[in-house]
């Protein structure tokens, strides 16, 4: 019989606050996320608020996960929002430069700090 408790090695949660949503993603971004994402960017992307895309935590990232990352700034612009990638790792800013993407996601914001709720999206 195989463990399926093992603790999860990457996640994303969202955060709301009254100026923006942050999406936090963390440890290893890849397919196992899939539905995770989906929710995520739902849940983001309604809300109508610019996004922040917080990887500081991330330690790996695949195809699947800059995927995701393109399809918050993709679907964000079509909906007039600002899309911000905030203080990405190189495993993230290596990948993103290889396949010259940097340059999609706005300029960091200037306040980040305010009062927020957290709400842990389920995979």
């Amino acid at each position: 019989m195989s463990d399926t408790s093992k603790p999860p090695v990457g996640g994303i949660t969202v955060r709301e606050t009254p100026e923006s949503t942050i999406a936090r993603l963390w440890g290893e971004i890849d397919e196992a996320l899939r539905h995770e994402a989906g929710a995520a960017l739902s849940r983001t992307l309604d809300r109508g608020f610019p996004v922040v895309i917080d990887t500081r935590e991330v330690t790996f990232i695949d195809s699947t996960g800059i995927a995701f990352l393109i399809q918050f700034c993709t679907i964000g612009r079509e909906e007039g929002l600002a899309v911000t990638l905030v203080d990405p790792p190189a495993v993230v800013t290596e990948v993103l430069d290889l396949l010259g993407l940097t340059h999609m996601f706005d300029a960091e914001p200037a306040d980040r700090t305010a009062s927020s709720r957290d709400t842990q999206i389920d995979a």
